[in-house]
């Protein structure tokens, strides 16, 4: 026995009567690229808008701000491997 099941990947749908769509069309339009469904009743029928294809996912990445950005990692590492090797030799010494 099959079960067909469908994956969608967009987020739950946003459902708008017509006239709602047809003044928000744009700001709708966006919210589909975004992933939503969007979705609007006309005489009785439904109609989704989604994409045609994939829409790009890492196009929404908002870039993080540096905390602090005079640290270099270079550093960080050269003083953690330093530690390391501290309580390496430590732990060494007393076997």
């Amino acid at each position: 026995m099959y079960i067909h099941v469908r994956y969608t990947m967009y987020m739950a749908a946003l459902s708008t009567s017509i006239t709602r769509f047809r003044k928000e069309i744009f700001s709708l339009a966006d919210a589909a690229l975004k992933g939503n469904v969007v979705e609007f009743v006309h005489k009785g029928v439904k109609f989704k808008v989604i994409p045609e294809g994939p829409t790009d996912k890492l196009s929404n990445i908002t870039p993080l701000q540096f905390v602090n950005p005079d640290y270099h990692l270079e550093s960080a590492g050269a003083e953690l491997q330093a530690e390391m090797e501290k309580e390496w030799e430590k732990d060494w010494s007393q076997l």
